[in-house]
């Protein structure tokens, strides 16, 4: 049985008004990661990513990329665990959060 990866990252640049959180949530989704995504009042967006840590690595790698119409300046990753995982919407699944 593998172990839970649980990462935060907070990616900067032109994120906002570009469909990145959307993106985010399907990409997540189709990778089969528990999570969420939110805005941050600083333009930045925020992410949380549970799943093995194949797939999250590769939600990150993904994350620096982002949709076509978005410039990723940088991906700051910071480890995470079960209390951030908790703020999603309901226990199970990946959520879009309102703005902090």
């Amino acid at each position: 049985m593998s172990t839970l990866t649980i990462r935060r990252v907070v990616v900067r640049g032109r994120v906002q008004g570009v469909g990145y959180r959307a993106w985010t949530e399907d990409t997540a989704i189709l990778n089969g990661l528990d999570g969420w995504v939110r805005n941050r009042r600083d333009g930045t967006v925020e992410a949380l990513f549970a799943g093995s840590l194949e797939a999250v690595d590769a939600m990150i790698e993904a994350c620096r990329r982002g949709p076509e119409s978005s410039r990723v300046d940088a991906v700051d990753v910071h480890d995470s665990g079960p209390a951030e995982l908790a703020m999603r919407r309901g226990d199970v699944g990946f959520s879009v959060l309102p703005t902090t």
